[in-house]
């Protein structure tokens, strides 16, 4: 591929996600519509990170060498980031160096430079939310898309991100000494119930062979921060309605495979892209919890029409956990 072509596509990827971020009506929580077009007859592949932004301390930069190393082996089409995008405040705006120090001059292996689709977390809330979002970013770093809530289509794969840093009472009750920029969501109750009316309907609607739902905090979890009961509450039900295959997240600063026994639905966290050994695991049926590892890694997901392939690494490349998750694609059968 020659420069000038490459320069032609890197400018169409800046102009059409800043457009599209133009589009965001922060007040009321509209999903935005983003494509990725893939390799052709070619299964999909990408990387789960989150919990990452350490300026490359807490392994960070160890777990970044890993990921390209798997990047290249799998010729990735992207990388999903579950956000806490940088500690431990967020950003302090558009040109805060911590987006060089944590993001760009950290994830350098050629195999990376491709989308990496963001949500927040609740330390990027913590911070200049707006800036985050801001399209100077992608100006500054190409692969950087970063939007509140949104849809990805992925051919056979459409993933719902949700913000889910919003749903979480004691943010807004006892943020201790925390300061969290609310900018874009207040009123609160209106931005949750248009959140999830939205979710409720794009996940309806829906024709892609695979539903997977992308968000910051855990819904199932044996780790640190236990389930989320304002998720569970008000977010599972829709997932279970319209039979969501996954959900992947963050949060808990591990890896993790939950299968629940009843809905089906495989709860991935990959939270280890830097501190980690949290030293503490809540009891959980065994035939549901299929990887508990309090550590530091990522996970790589390798799609088709009839399966999906999961696979967590720890810091130094090390198959940790694998699992082939079947599509019954005649499920009426």
């Amino acid at each position: 591929m020659t420069s000038c072509l490459k320069e032609s596509m890197l400018f169409r990827v800046i102009f059409i996600t800043s457009f599209l971020c133009l589009l965001v009506t922060p007040s009321i929580a509209e999903l935005q519509r983003l494509k990725h077009n893939g390799k052709e007859d070619q299964p999909l592949n990408f990387l789960v990170i989150g919990d990452w932004g350490r300026k490359g301390t807490y392994n960070q930069s160890l777990v970044a060498k890993q990921m390209g190393i798997l990047g290249e082996e799998q010729n990735i089409d992207f990388v999903i980031n579950v956000g806490d995008n940088f500690y431990d405040d967020g950003l302090t705006g558009v040109d805060d160096p911590a987006f060089y120090e944590s993001f760009v001059n950290i994830y350098t292996a050629p195999s990376l430079q491709k989308p990496w689709y963001s949500v927040l977390g609740n330390h990027d809330y913590r911070g200049d939310v707006e800036a985050q979002l801001s399209p100077i970013l992608r100006e500054k770093d190409s692969r950087w898309v970063c939007l509140r809530s949104f849809i990805l289509n992925a051919g056979i794969v459409e993933f719902f991100f949700v913000d889910t840093t919003p749903f979480q009472d004691h943010y807004f009750e006892d943020p201790e000494d925390n300061t969290y920029d609310w900018s874009g969501v207040l009123p609160r109750e209106e931005y949750l119930s248009n959140l999830l009316k939205d979710v409720d309907s794009a996940l309806a609607q829906s024709k892609a062979t695979w539903k997977i739902v992308v968000g910051h905090h855990t819904i199932k979890t044996a780790g640190h921060h236990g389930n989320t009961v304002e998720l569970v509450e008000q977010l599972l039900p829709i997932l279970e309605k319209n039979n969501v295959d996954a959900y992947i997240n963050g949060h808990d600063h591990c890896l993790e495979h939950i299968v629940d026994s009843e809905s089906g639905i495989h709860y991935l966290t990959s939270g280890g892209g830097s501190k980690a050994w949290r030293g503490d695991i809540k009891p959980w049926n065994p035939e549901e919890l299929k990887l508990y590892y309090d550590g530091q890694g990522f996970m790589s997901v390798q799609i088709t029409k009839n399966k999906a392939d999961v696979v967590f690494y720890d810091v130094f490349g090390k198959v940790l956990h694998t699992s082939s998750i079947p599509k019954d694609l005649n499920p009426a059968a």
